[in-house]
């Protein structure tokens, strides 16, 4: 992460000898290697880079973009329950096909037709056009070969045509009743619907068509590509048609959610580039000297380069051990960049602090600036990530596969730094010593009276050596301003009082916020913001979302249903499930009160005898009951759902139904395919708080051994807490759901807390300053600026994923922006504020860190202005 990233880390270390002296002395041999050969350490992560991004090889066959497999839970209660329903009730698509008794969405095209303002589908105008457009997708290809059939015909599009006849109008449809017509269910087929005494069918302003195909041998690939097809050629097809009763035609097919959802990474490539334009021009900036000699600008690029070597690396390393490629990664190399550009500054700063104490040592020079940058540098990634390590602890592959490529990028980050970034730092040091140009490495004469000249003249035709200037830096404007302007401003006592009722009006905004958060990823949302399934979507929830999934009530287990006192506890288990308040109890269907009404049976063999009875006038019943011989092994009943329209719905939907199943006297399973995804409601709040709690605490055990001051820890703790709450409220005001995606960024949220609030806190406790105002002032004099730079970094990082017309990658940006939000204003207002009520509580009794460790110039540049 790009968080600030500068020595105070090292320097708290300096209270625990048996971490930090190890540490120190390791980068300080580290430092000195580099300066004596910095070529070796130049072109090894060049050839690592190269040898381990050949892993890109395997990037098509190791992309795994499937929407189940990634982003529902892998144990999930429902993907046993189809695996039960698929060996108990196998389907027939060839000669006895069902939609309702199908344990998967099934292969199909589905196109919805709204009548224009005011009209009616049902008028003989409309229902016109639906009967042309019916024609057009079944002259579609081999469609009459393809279609899921019921005898020797295809599946009927929409149950309302075969009522009507060929040429029934409004008057036929005048006739039939809603939602139930005739033993026929079309509550799933018009919506919109107007109706009059006794459910009679008035008017309706929508009608869905569903073309279902078979899934069974060689038809199945045939399907795919009939489905593809219509996917290309509908547009054409609805044009032509020039339907004038109805307003527009949405459709949709179930090859269109992973077809969508795997478009999503090649719309956000072309960010890529801008974002490493802005990040290059951000370091540019950042390091830019007013002298041709003494320009940084090679060091701010080749920055830039070790990270983009470490996204190399890392994803050729996960490809090459087999770890699945999931568009959810596509957002690291975005955080990526900001990682390397905080640890170049902190390497850049240091460095040029090294050379008021040893001008001409190169290896000396390198040994300090190791010695203090890396261990700092050390503990950051440390946390980073162990943070996204433990991230991996989930129930999410999705979740599991972006910490892994992160988490191994940041490793990568990290030791192409003090190795790559290193041997630049040598070579470039060399190139300043031979008083050579930045850009054309020629000889450049040195200038002795500069004060005449403009400062672009200075940068472009003058020269100064790296020792001539180093001591007459002066200290960079805005560490001025946070000593002079902004922390007196902060810690003046009516400021203080407005702090104070800031952060409360904060806390209860985040903590409603919180009670308010939304669970589970919407489907709509896998899709970019132009796709063409988004129309469809909205027409389904406007028209279609009073009835909801019709549900199968599966008894798993072989029970007597001829004896009376079972059946009266089926019966009593079914009445329990329609008296939810998301089910129609006269829209239920069984086939055992349909039995019971024809013939009672007193035995086994009477029963089993008769079953075919029953099928005879009810075919679909067959297809309920998987019984042998003697017995019934399994068999299912049929409830439907109403007004399940969000996912509060949703959730309590699942929870109610198997909580009443579970709670039956019968062994009863509830299930529908929509269960698979509505199952990450279970587990999404669990799994988040698992990875924080756990997170939390491997970072709290990190502060305590590397910055062993208890008032640290506690305002560590208080940071944690605060952002994440902050983080979590405000996510509901910006819409965004706590869902696989976001989960990952909380977890993220955990190091960013550490960083921006161990640096400041520590700074405070160690100041010598007299008064607690005094002190908070030193430490946002010390401390302010990297602060503020870091956190500018990470949001140019990620800036642009904004504009992405994606809600992954746009969720990515909002949870990270508010991470970088919250915590720099953590670490620069609430705390520096709240350290001044405790006094001297928790102040270090004997103040170790060393005071030029401390000084700015040890983490940033500072003459931006003209020397």
């Amino acid at each position: 992460m790009a968080q600030p990233r500068h020595p105070a880390g090292g320097c708290s270390c300096r209270n625990t000898n048996c971490v930090e002296r190890p540490l120190t002395q390791l980068f300080k041999g580290l430092g000195r290697m580099v300066a004596a050969c910095p070529w070796p350490f130049l072109l090894a992560p060049l050839l690592l880079s190269a040898g381990l991004g050949s892993g890109f090889l395997r990037l098509r066959q190791l992309q795994a973009n499937d929407i189940e497999e990634q982003f529902t839970p892998t144990r999930g209660p429902a993907k046993a329950e189809r695996d039960f329903v698929r060996r108990h009730f196998p389907t027939n698509d060839s000669a006895y096909f069902s939609a309702p008794r199908l344990p998967t969405e099934g292969a199909y095209a589905a196109l919805i037709a709204t009548a224009v303002a005011g009209g009616s589908v049902l008028s003989d105008a409309a229902l016109g056009e639906v009967r042309r457009l019916d024609a057009a997708v079944r002259a579609l290809g081999d469609y009459e070969q393809l279609c899921a059939r019921r005898g020797a015909a295809c599946a009927a599009a929409n149950p309302l045509l075969p009522l009507l006849g060929s040429g029934g109008g409004a008057a036929a449809a005048s006739s039939l009743s809603f939602p139930l017509s005739n033993g026929t269910f079309l509550g799933a087929a018009l919506g919109g619907v107007q109706t009059g005494d006794g459910g009679r069918l008035l008017a309706a302003r929508a009608l869905k068509l569903t073309y279902y195909l078979r899934e069974d041998g060689p038809a199945e690939a045939a399907g795919r590509r009939w489905l593809e097809d219509f996917i290309r050629l509908v547009p054409d097809v609805l044009r032509a048609l020039n339907f004038t009763a109805i307003e527009q035609v949405t459709y949709f097919t179930s090859l269109s959610r992973q077809k969508e959802f795997e478009g999503n990474t090649k719309t956000v490539i072309p960010l890529f580039s801008i974002t490493y334009f802005l990040t290059i021009t951000f370091s540019i900036v950042s390091c830019l000297r007013l002298s041709c000699i003494r320009n940084n600008i090679w060091l701010a690029s080749c920055g830039v380069v070790s990270a983009g070597l470490a996204v190399l690396s890392s994803f050729g390393l996960m490809l090459y051990c087999g770890v699945p490629f999931v568009v959810t990664v596509a957002n690291a190399p975005f955080l990526i960049l900001g990682v390397g550009v905080d640890d170049m500054f902190i390497m850049i700063a240091c460095w040029e602090k090294s050379a008021r104490e040893n001008k001409k040592d190169t290896k000396a020079r390198m040994a300090k600036t190791y010695a203090e940058a890396a261990v700092s540098v050390t503990i950051t990634t440390l946390t980073d990530v162990l943070a996204f390590f433990i991230g991996t602890w989930t129930a999410f592959p999705s979740v599991r596969s972006f910490c892994l490529y992160t988490g191994t990028a940041f490793i990568f980050c990290y030791i192409y730094t003090m190795t790559f970034f290193g041997a630049i730092l040598v070579l470039n040091h060399k190139r300043e010593e031979r008083n050579q140009h930045w850009l054309t490495c020629m000889p450049v004469k040195t200038g002795k009276d500069k004060t005449s000249k403009s400062c672009l003249y200075n940068a472009c035709c003058i020269g100064s050596r790296s020792s001539e200037s180093s001591d007459s830096e002066s200290e960079h404007l805005m560490s001025k301003f946070f000593k002079s302007h902004y922390g007196p401003f902060f810690t003046n006592k009516w400021v203080k009082l407005f702090v104070v009722l800031l952060y409360g009006a904060y806390l209860a905004s985040s903590l409603y916020g919180c009670t308010q958060i939304r669970e589970g990823i919407d489907l709509r949302n896998l899709a970019s913001d132009d796709s063409y399934v988004i129309p469809y979507y909205d027409d389904d929830d406007k028209y279609f979302s009073e009835y909801g999934p019709r549900v199968m009530v599966v008894i798993t287990e072989s029970v007597e249903y001829w004896n009376q006192s079972v059946r009266m506890a089926i019966e009593n288990c079914m009445q329990s499930l329609e008296g939810i308040s998301y089910v129609d109890r006269n829209l239920s269907e069984s086939w055992l009160t349909v039995y019971t009404k024809i013939t009672e049976s007193a035995s086994v063999d009477h029963f089993m005898n008769t079953l075919p009875i029953l099928f005879q006038y009810y075919p679909d019943f067959e297809w309920d009951i998987n019984k042998t011989q003697d017995k019934i092994e399994a068999s299912r009943f049929f409830i439907q759902t109403v007004n399940v329209t969000s996912a509060v719905d949703e959730k309590n939907l699942l929870n109610q139904l198997r909580d009443t199943a579970e709670q039956c006297s019968i062994p009863l399973m509830v299930y529908h395919p929509a269960f698979i995804y509505y199952d990450q409601y279970l587990v999404i709040v669990q799994n988040t708080i698992q990875n924080i709690l756990t997170a939390a605490g491997a970072m709290l055990i990190v502060s305590l051994l590397l910055i062993p001051n208890p008032f640290c820890c506690v305002w560590v703790t208080f940071a944690i807490a605060s952002v994440i709450v902050g983080v979590a409220g405000f996510m509901t005001f910006w819409r965004v759901n706590l869902d696989s995606i976001s989960m990952i960024n909380l977890v993220i949220c955990i190091g960013f807390s550490v960083d921006f609030s161990a640096h400041i806190s520590y700074a405070f406790v160690s100041s010598e300053k007299p008064s607690a105002n005094e002190r908070a002032i030193e430490a946002l004099h010390l401390l302010g600026y990297p602060v503020l730079q870091g956190a500018i970094s990470t949001i140019l990082g990620v800036v642009v994923l904004a504009a992405a017309k994606t809600y992954i990658f746009r969720t990515f940006f909002k949870i990270m922006f508010l991470v970088i939000l919250f915590g720099a204003v953590h670490g620069l207002i609430f705390i520096p504020v709240f350290l001044t009520f405790f006094g001297n509580f928790g102040r270090s009794p004997h103040n170790t860190v060393s005071e030029d460790i401390l000084k700015p110039e040890t983490r940033f540049r500072k003459d931006k202005d003209c020397p």
